[in-house]
């Protein structure tokens, strides 16, 4: 295991909790990210990797009225994505659009296309369907899952139907099934809960305390991975649900969240309040494939972690695997730093 970091930085003005990649830009490697200031008017930053791989440059940065605690892009066009914000009294959530052209010399205000205006509580997530150009979103509050039809060239999202999770359950994220359009799993104090978004009903939940982040495996239909505060990583089969079928030992603090790689499966990113982020390599059994040697075997569940970039002063919230070139990842800490890595020198043999 190697330690440290030799990434490229690019520093916030403000502290930072999300960042999220620009999955519908086919021709740059791009981030979008924003900052949390109590004080200050907060910011979007529209970052790119240069050419040549060997800058981060700000393409855009646009005023945000509120404090940013979640920020997801839109899947199939570049120029929308989406907020969770704190008024400071209030929570809300919005779909946002980037002007046309952008950059730094061009307008600063963004276009507000919608208002997910269905909740009363505090909103924790919204979701994207990851499934073409489907105009579906999922938000969350801490009681309620809301399914939504956006349509961005009326400037309006309206609500298709909504379910509350009961009192019993305090939902605090989810992620979207990217094999099954019509299936969520949703974390919870207590359970991740899987819902079917057909009937608004919960379908099934693994029953887990302090679960704080869960992803899909995009290459192995059946795999989830969970990050708990306390007790690591788990990897589940989700045919089968009575106990994770890999257990990684995540961060010496709380595992804040956890991404699965969009093209090489065994590699998972985590990040922590330890102010590390960390790389693993996690191989599920696949009872149609060999496994490999003992050896191979024994030491993969020896050493599972790859590696432990170590060189951050903050807790590391923000997390993302660029889908454009799948060995780049973009970590972002507390403090507004932003690092770009490549896993490269990791990378499973094919």
């Amino acid at each position: 295991m190697q330690g440290g970091s030799s990434g490229i930085g690019y520093g916030l003005k403000y502290q930072a909790r999300c960042i999220s990649d620009v999955k519908a830009d086919r021709d740059h490697t791009s981030f979008l990210t924003g900052t949390l200031s109590l004080k200050e008017e907060n910011e979007v930053h529209l970052l790119r990797l240069s050419s040549g791989g060997s800058e981060l440059l700000c393409e855009g940065l646009f005023s945000h009225p509120n404090e940013i605690w979640d920020l997801a892009c839109c899947p199939f066009d570049q120029r929308i994505f989406s907020t969770v914000f704190s008024t400071g009294e209030s929570f809300g959530a919005a779909i946002w659009q980037i002007p046309e052209p952008y950059g730094q010399s061009n307008s600063s205000t963004l276009e507000c296309v919608a208002s997910l205006d269905a909740h009363v509580g505090k909103i924790n997530c919204v979701l994207w369907c990851p499934s073409g150009n489907s105009d579906k979103l999922v938000s969350m509050d801490e009681q309620n899952l809301v399914l939504w039809s956006l349509d961005s060239s009326k400037k309006s999202a309206e609500v298709l139907s909504k379910e509350s999770a009961g009192m019993r359950h305090s939902l605090s994220g989810g992620a979207w099934n990217p094999h099954d359009v019509n299936s969520v799993a949703a974390t919870s104090e207590s359970s991740i809960q899987f819902w079917d978004l057909r009937t608004m009903k919960k379908v099934n939940s693994i029953e887990r305390a302090h679960v704080r982040n869960v992803d899909y495996n995009l290459k192995r239909e059946h795999i989830l991975v969970s990050a708990d505060d306390e007790s690591g990583i788990h990897l589940w089969d989700l045919r089968k649900t009575n106990v994770p079928v890999q257990e990684l030992p995540g961060h010496t603090h709380w595992t804040w969240a956890v991404r699965c790689n969009p093209e090489y499966e065994e590699l998972i990113l985590s990040v922590g309040t330890d102010s590390a982020v960390n790389l693993w390599f996690a191989s599920v059994s696949n009872e149609n494939k060999p496994s490999g040697s003992p050896v191979e075997a024994s030491r993969q569940r020896v050493n599972p972690l790859l590696n432990s970039y170590t060189d951050y002063e903050d807790s590391v919230y923000g997390l993302a695997w660029s889908s454009r070139e799948p060995w780049i990842f973009a970590s972002l800490s507390y403090d507004g730093r932003v690092v770009i890595e490549s896993v490269k020198p990791f990378l499973p043999r094919r």
